[in-house]
């Protein structure tokens, strides 16, 4: 998401870590009212929200990192939706230093190949110079202006889903169905705040009783999840909804990552049957395991939290071709897609390394 381990230092001073959820808040929508003013401005980072942009196929540059699970889901609602030629993807390093993610290694030159610059905190800088939050992915940028207009993670994937509509592929499914809204938000309000923020709260902890705390709250709301799923195959509904993302990315970095680097370490993924079988189950449906970078992911992890883990050795392991093994959901009924359909392969530029292969 953000500079991670800037924001763990600041933020875990006191014990518990608490993330910083201020953002640039501004949005991409499918019309705008008269008298609005979609145009970048700059200023004080206080003043910048809460502005409205018109959704234009090539106008807009999703930044993001393949190691960053916020970021993430950006990535994976915009293959299943179909927006790899209205909305371009850039991606950063695995690894960033005080200064923000970066390009070097990804592109030549190592600069972005669309906005020619070097780093992302440019495009912060370029919509409020000296910008004092986290330069955080993902983003998304103002291609003519070069400027950020939004990296509110969550609004931004909520108008992926339904506000670009107009430019999405035909057979894109409805990941955020209006009727299914208030359930796919009432499990987030679970998942949020004790899985996918609460993994970084077990590992961020600045003291015993605070990481104890956020070790009972994962684990509640893991077996919560895992109660859910033993007779159901998706979270919401009987098709793979924003739920069901918000919950991948944190689980498939789960074993490799967090169980533990970050000391959530009651057991592993592929040791509690029905939520192994889940993450299967979305690992092999296109959109999901085709996006996934185990090495960025490892290397983003032990290299950039030295405060966690000050040799910067990476681990070999673990062994994670269970990801690719038979699990029998299907069973469950319900159809991935819904009314939809699956997206087409990879695009071979944006094809990151198979599972084999890591």
């Amino acid at each position: 998401m953000a500079d991670d381990a800037q924001k763990a230092h600041n933020a875990a001073t006191e014990g518990a870590y608490v993330r910083d959820t201020a953002y640039i808040a501004d949005r991409i929508v499918s019309s705008i009212p008269p008298g609005s003013a979609p145009q970048p401005r700059s200023g004080d980072a206080r003043e910048v929200g809460n502005m409205l942009w018109p959704v234009e196929s090539g106008r807009y540059r999703l930044m993001a990192a393949r190691a960053c699970p916020w970021a993430h889901r950006a990535v994976i609602i915009r293959r299943l939706m179909g927006l790899e030629d209205a909305l371009t993807l850039s991606l950063a390093g695995p690894t960033h230093d005080a200064r923000s993610w970066n390009y070097s290694g990804m592109y030549p030159d190592d600069r972005d190949p669309v906005l020619g610059i070097e780093r992302l905190q440019d495009a912060y800088f370029a919509r409020v110079p000296d910008y004092p939050k986290g330069i955080t992915v993902p983003a998304i940028v103002d291609v003519p202006s070069g400027a950020v207009v939004t990296n509110d993670f969550n609004q931004m994937t909520i108008d992926m889903c339904t506000q670009w509509s107009g430019v999405q592929r035909d057979g894109a499914p409805d990941l955020y169905p209006e009727s299914l809204v208030d359930e796919i938000e009432a499990v987030n309000d679970e998942v949020y705040p004790n899985i996918n923020n609460g993994v970084y709260r077990c590992g961020f902890a600045a003291d015993q009783s605070s990481y104890e705390d956020a070790y009972r709250d994962l684990w509640r709301a893991m077996d919560w999840v895992s109660d859910r799923l033993t007779s159901r195959r998706y979270l919401v509904g009987d098709h793979i909804t924003l739920a069901d993302v918000r919950l991948f990315t944190t689980l498939v970095r789960f074993d490799a990552v967090y169980f533990g680097h970050f000391k959530a370490n009651r057991m592993m993924i592929r040791d509690m049957p029905v939520l192994r079988a889940y993450l299967q189950d979305l690992f092999q449906t296109p959109g999901f395991g085709d996006t996934v970078d185990i090495q960025q992911i490892k290397e983003h992890y032990y290299i950039v939290h030295e405060e966690i883990n000050p040799t910067r050795v990476v681990p070999v392991g673990p062994d994670l071709s269970y990801l690719l093994e038979e699990h029998d959901r299907e069973q469950l009924g319900g159809q991935p897609f819904g009314q939809g359909t699956a997206p087409g392969p990879v695009r071979e530029d944006e094809r990151p390394p198979a599972l084999t292969e890591c």
